[in-house]
């Protein structure tokens, strides 16, 4: 059986679980439940299989599919492993493992400036094409009239 681009194999993931932060109890909040009361947290190693999943295939967390679990969980474990750190902690792990395997040229390292916004943009582009339609501040043409309603539209019902 073939595994998919998001599906985690039991190498990787031996590699990914140890970075995974716990998630730990505030000894000064008075929580309504006693400890282990309430729902079993989920598998860690779903909630990151569903992680990649979203990130390798582009789609929406709504979208992710039941097998998953609760999208809005999922996000939720997202949005807390990246406030602990986790994604930058695995990703500096894989650079430093990849750079032991094929080693990394970090003098010839450069950043794409295709994510940085072009400082004059504004003097070439022009306006927001959402802001070409409006009939505020924009040059007539020379070689017509100007434009005016052909009916006063407050006035509709009253004969001019």
């Amino acid at each position: 059986m073939a595994i998919k681009s998001w599906q985690v194999s039991d190498d990787f993931w031996e590699k990914v679980a140890p970075l995974i932060p716990r998630m730990k109890r505030d000894s000064n909040k008075e929580y309504q439940r006693r400890r282990g009361g309430g729902r079993k947290p989920m598998d860690s190693r779903k909630v990151f299989e569903a992680i990649v999943y979203v990130l390798r295939t582009g789609i929406q967390w709504k979208a992710l599919p039941r097998e998953y679990g609760s999208s809005s969980s999922i996000h939720a474990h997202f949005r807390k492993w990246s406030e602990a750190g986790f994604f930058r902690k695995l990703w500096k792990k894989g650079l430093a493992e990849y750079d032991d395997l094929e080693g990394i040229a970090w003098r010839w390292q450069s950043i794409d400036g295709a994510m940085n916004k072009a400082p004059l943009a504004q003097e070439t582009v022009g306006p927001n094409p959402t802001d070409r339609g409006k009939k505020w501040n924009q040059t007539s043409c020379s070689r017509r009239r100007t434009w005016s309603p052909a009916i006063n539209h407050r006035n509709r019902s009253q004969s001019q």
